[in-house]
């Protein structure tokens, strides 16, 4: 009697795992994974602080104030001030903003140009995948770092900083992403389901969006959390060397330039510290959120 109640009892879960269509098989495990949901939260927390946080601070980030200059953590400045007297908390908050909104914008822009010269370039093949593949290596081939300082350059005053930052980075970063969802199309395309539907007269069009996007859906929503990350770590390396985000725009790039200085860097740590570790926690956050989409969107790691 045992024996039978158990396999009962295994039978009626394997049933409802059957029930479950592979989106919620790979949220349940998502949920499960620890270290990918307290990222998650750590990284919802850092948004969250963008978008409410300056409603909170009282501090001016534009007004410099030669009475504070300098001055080391306390009760009135939680992270102290910088060399013009500005809160270094405050300036936390807005570079949060600025930022993530660089991070989430120039991801979406990737993900985007590279979703759509991949998807063409696939499913039709050919002399039409040759025009687009050479047009990728093309942009593959610019030294990004170069580039990006050229083009900011020439580009700043005609777009608003922030915006001129975010073009120049997303248009020579969209190539890694182009590549991949090219050859998840070559091998979808031959699948069965697809020649079905070219046989039925589907549109091209109709067959990309509707049948091919959402079985390779789990390779992009993976390669978005790494350009996150990439586009984050981009701005604050062009920031720190003076070719990123504008000076009179804080981010955290832009803090860290104060770090040049030899004397902040090894007695005043108050004004780089904080937006380096949040940097290294937000990139750190984002790796493991990707790190747990793999292994939930992946089938083989199911069970």
């Amino acid at each position: 009697m045992v024996k039978a109640s158990l396999n009962t009892n295994q039978v009626i879960v394997k049933s409802n795992q059957k029930q479950l269509s592979p989106w919620k098989i790979a949220r349940n495990k998502f949920l499960k994974n620890k270290i990918a949901m307290t990222s998650l939260i750590i990284f919802t927390a850092f948004v969250l602080l963008a978008i409410f946080g300056p409603i909170f601070t009282t501090q001016d980030i534009s007004r410099i104030n030669f009475m504070s200059m300098n001055l080391e953590p306390s009760a009135e400045h939680w992270f102290g001030t910088d060399t013009n007297g500005r809160d270094v908390f405050t300036r936390m908050v807005y570079g949060a903003r600025t930022s993530l909104l660089i991070g989430l914008s120039c991801m979406v822009l990737i993900i985007s140009i590279g979703t759509i010269v991949g998807a063409i370039a696939g499913y039709n093949g050919g002399k039409i995948d040759q025009i687009f593949m050479r047009i990728t290596d093309f942009v593959l081939n610019f030294p990004f770092l170069i580039f990006v300082i050229v083009l900011n350059t020439i580009l700043v005053g005609k777009v608003s900083g922030v915006w001129t930052l975010i073009l120049v980075i997303s248009f020579l970063s969209w190539g890694g992403v182009a590549r991949i969802v090219r050859s998840r199309f070559l091998s979808e395309k031959e699948n069965e389901y697809v020649l079905a539907a070219k046989s039925i007269g589907t549109r091209p069009i109709k067959i990309i969006i509707k049948h091919i996007l959402p079985n390779i859906a789990s390779t992009i929503i993976v390669q978005a959390t790494l350009m996150l990350a990439v586009t984050i770590v981009a701005e604050a390396g062009l920031s720190f060397l003076g070719s990123g985000v504008p000076a009179n725009i804080p981010s955290w790039g832009n803090m860290l330039f104060e770090a040049r200085d030899s004397d902040v860097l090894r007695n005043k740590t108050w004004m780089w510290v904080p937006p380096a570790a949040a940097i290294t926690i937000t990139i750190l956050a984002i790796n493991f959120i990707g790190e747990g989409l793999k292994d939930a969107l992946n089938p083989k790691s199911r069970r």
